[in-house]
């Protein structure tokens, strides 16, 4: 019997989410409870399943997003998550069918990219992904740090205060909106997303612990950064305090919020390991430490992947930091954003269009996807075999014009 793969209807969502938890190796089973929980926030026109039998053993969700890309446009995008398929349906090309519809009908709708989170590497390649985003994460040793134990106030004039969920809901969508604007690689909060974060909203099966919130108030009073934390309980054997804090999320609109916040987070009494969570490759965190040695680093990964959905207007939405004019040949399996273009850029904006003209560089989709939000090398990616140079020097122009000083970063998975 040849497997269907299909768009899900209501009734068949709990078997659908069986079928995602079994993918992930959490327990095989959905609760009315968990159904409820999760159904109204998933949009089943979006939502796929593969059915052997009238049974699902394979999964596919994508929803509505937005990414902000260098310059500070913002991009409507495809986010593609839950994708799993049962070991027992591997490699017959449930997730390839899948993930072809999505796509198509994406760039359909008038999405410019496609974005998702890889649990595998080697998976998303073929499909035209690229790792657009890192992430590091560092853990720090509070009392090698060289911070002042007795700080208690930014230097600044600003202030720190505490606040609960509540108010998180209601200043967070606003500062997020303006961090956005300045963070290449910074995905839309909806308010679900925020809902969840401050405990308003609760999957069931997942213990909630309320997080402390801490706000940074600039010297003109207005909501600079946001920290939300979490603390265990652990002391040692000669009565010492050795507790351990985890960062939960934390943006800021200004280098001082920044500051103040790790400072803060790094003076809490009984805090002696502060476990920083993902941050962007270039946070500021390690360097602001009197002892930038006191920051171990702790993981380094690839985080957001995204693919050109419409490679037009997305050369065309993004800046460019130099000027020149490359003309691209980019390959792709799925065909989707394959073609030759030309590309006029410079710092006051950038044409883009379908051209006959010789190819200055030959590069697959998945490589235009890394280079696009300023973090992969295009000289890298030359020495490495995956961009051919056509023309003499074309690899110099477009690692000038893609690059970028602050690299990108996605404070958030989906």
């Amino acid at each position: 019997m040849a497997v269907d793969v299909r768009t899900i209807s209501d009734s068949e969502y709990p078997d659908w989410l069986r079928a995602c938890h079994t993918g992930f190796l959490q327990p095989p089973s959905a609760s009315d409870e968990e159904v409820r929980s999760r159904l109204p926030h998933t949009d089943l026109a979006r939502t796929r399943g593969a059915f052997d039998g009238g049974r699902c053993v394979a999964t596919f969700r994508s929803f509505a997003q937005e990414v902000t890309v260098v310059g500070g446009a913002s991009l409507p995008s495809d986010a593609v998550t839950h994708v799993t398929v049962t070991p027992t349906h591997r490699r017959r090309g449930l997730l390839s069918r899948m993930m072809a519809v999505d796509l198509a009908a994406a760039k359909e709708r008038g999405e410019v990219l496609a974005t998702l989170i890889a649990a595998e590497y080697p998976i998303y390649g073929r499909f035209g992904f690229g790792p657009a985003t890192w992430a590091t994460d560092w853990t720090v040793d509070v009392p090698r740090a060289g911070l002042d134990p007795r700080w208690a106030r930014p230097e600044c004039g600003g202030r720190i205060d505490l606040v609960d969920g509540a108010d998180v809901r209601k200043l967070g969508p606003e500062l997020h909106a303006r961090f956005r604007k300045s963070q290449p690689g910074a995905v839309s909060r909806n308010e679900r997303w925020w809902a969840l974060q401050t405990g308003l909203d609760q999957v069931p099966g997942r213990p909630w612990t309320e997080p402390f919130y801490a706000v940074y108030r600039s010297p003109r009073g207005e909501i600079d950064g946001l920290l939300a934390y979490k603390a265990d309980d652990h002391w040692g054997p000669a009565k010492q305090p050795l507790n351990t804090a985890t960062v939960e999320d934390l943006i800021a609109v200004s280098p001082a919020a920044e500051r103040a916040l790790w400072h803060f987070l790094c003076s809490v009494d009984w805090v002696t390991t502060v476990n920083a969570g993902h941050r962007g490759p270039d946070d500021l965190l390690s360097s602001l430490l009197p002892d930038p040695r006191a920051a171990r680093l702790t993981q380094h990964a690839d985080f957001l992947w995204i693919r050109l959905l419409d490679v037009v207007r997305a050369l065309e939405a993004r800046t460019y930091e130099a000027s020149g004019t490359l003309v691209l040949e980019v390959t792709d399996h799925d065909g989707l954003s394959a073609g030759r273009y030309r590309l006029d850029a410079s710092p006051d904006g950038a044409t883009c269009a379908p051209t006959s003209e010789a190819a200055d560089v030959t590069l697959d989709a998945g490589e235009l996807a890394a280079l696009y939000l300023g973090e992969a090398s295009a000289v890298r990616l030359a020495a490495l075999g995956r961009i051919s140079e056509e023309t003499a020097g074309a690899v110099a122009v477009t690692e000038a014009l893609f690059r970028t000083a602050v690299r990108p970063w996605c404070p958030d998975g989906f």
